[in-house]
């Protein structure tokens, strides 16, 4: 496999209220994704549920998670966080130019 090089800030712009996903590895079931969110929150209702541990870092901008206990997280550039598998979550609400790195490791 050759070097690949790519750069956090570029990619697809999401419209206001949504959020853009770009996968930027896939190996040994671990997967790296690029999400960038512009005035974006999850839909009533739902949760994260992942069979996997997360790791997530605002790379730009700003952003609320919730969490099924009732808590919230204000995240701020540069923040980061360790999501357990199971860890039912959601996006509260992210600024308009939120970019996200998140991690997603195999279960088990």
């Amino acid at each position: 496999m050759s070097p690949r090089f790519g750069n956090l800030a570029e990619g697809e712009a999401p419209a206001e209220g949504a959020e853009s996903f770009a996968t930027l590895l896939e190996q040994g079931g671990v997967v790296v994704q690029r999400i960038a969110s512009h005035r974006a929150a999850s839909p009533d209702g739902f949760w994260y549920d992942q069979p996997g541990t997360e790791f997530v870092l605002l790379a730009r901008g700003t952003g609320t998670l919730g969490f099924a206990d009732g808590t919230r997280r204000a995240m701020a550039t540069g923040d980061w966080a360790v999501l357990p598998a199971g860890c039912r979550h959601r996006v509260e609400a992210t600024g308009a130019d939120a970019l996200w790195l998140a991690v997603h490791l195999p279960s088990g």
